[in-house]
């Protein structure tokens, strides 16, 4: 009843929310962050990023809290809103590394992200690089089953699909994974 319990509190401070008290958000924002800068950098891949993405997310999520359907857990629709704005900005990191690319074709650039320098552990590397092989519905859930900790049935409501849809994706992002690192993931 743990999740029970936690959507019971959630719905509370959503009505808070609602009527203008700030500190509620914050509780939920609080509460919900580490599993949105989890989601955020395993679908964006970047560290520096997750937390650019996850504040914008929080953003629009209190945006758009009159538009949360009363009585659904709000876990879901906060990944939902985290995925879609950390798949945004990857394509729109995307252009710009395409666009920087060509620049340095015609005068040379810097070899190696600072991420990669930063990052420092290979395991890590090597997963953050394998995620970002994947395309973005094996990333989106596997970052929301696994990075954001959501159960099969919030995944499912957070990407809209039935049940049966995300224990089948996951399946087979789990299987591209493996074969991405090589079959060290279980």
């Amino acid at each position: 009843m743990r999740d029970q319990e936690r959507d019971d509190e959630d719905a509370a401070l959503v009505a808070r929310a609602r009527a203008g008290d700030r500190e509620a958000f914050g509780v939920l924002v609080t509460r919900h962050q580490r599993a949105a800068l989890r989601t955020a950098f395993a679908i964006g891949g970047s560290e520096s990023e997750a937390e650019d993405v996850t504040q914008e997310a929080f953003v629009k999520a209190f945006r758009s809290l009159r538009r949360f359907e009363d009585g659904r857990p709000l876990r879901p629709w906060l990944m939902q809103i985290v995925a879609n704005e950390a798949r945004n900005r990857r394509r729109s990191r995307g252009r710009r590394e395409r666009l920087a690319v060509r620049a340095a074709s015609v005068g040379g650039g810097p070899s190696g992200s600072a991420e990669d320098v930063a990052l420092g552990e290979v395991t890590a590397g090597e997963l953050r690089a394998a995620l970002a092989r994947l395309d973005d519905r094996d990333r989106t859930v596997v970052a929301l089953r696994y990075f954001a900790g959501l159960s099969e049935a919030e995944t499912a409501a957070a990407l809209e699909i039935p049940p049966g849809t995300v224990k089948s994706r996951l399946s087979r992002a789990l299987d591209r994974l493996r074969a991405e690192l090589g079959g060290a993931v279980r």
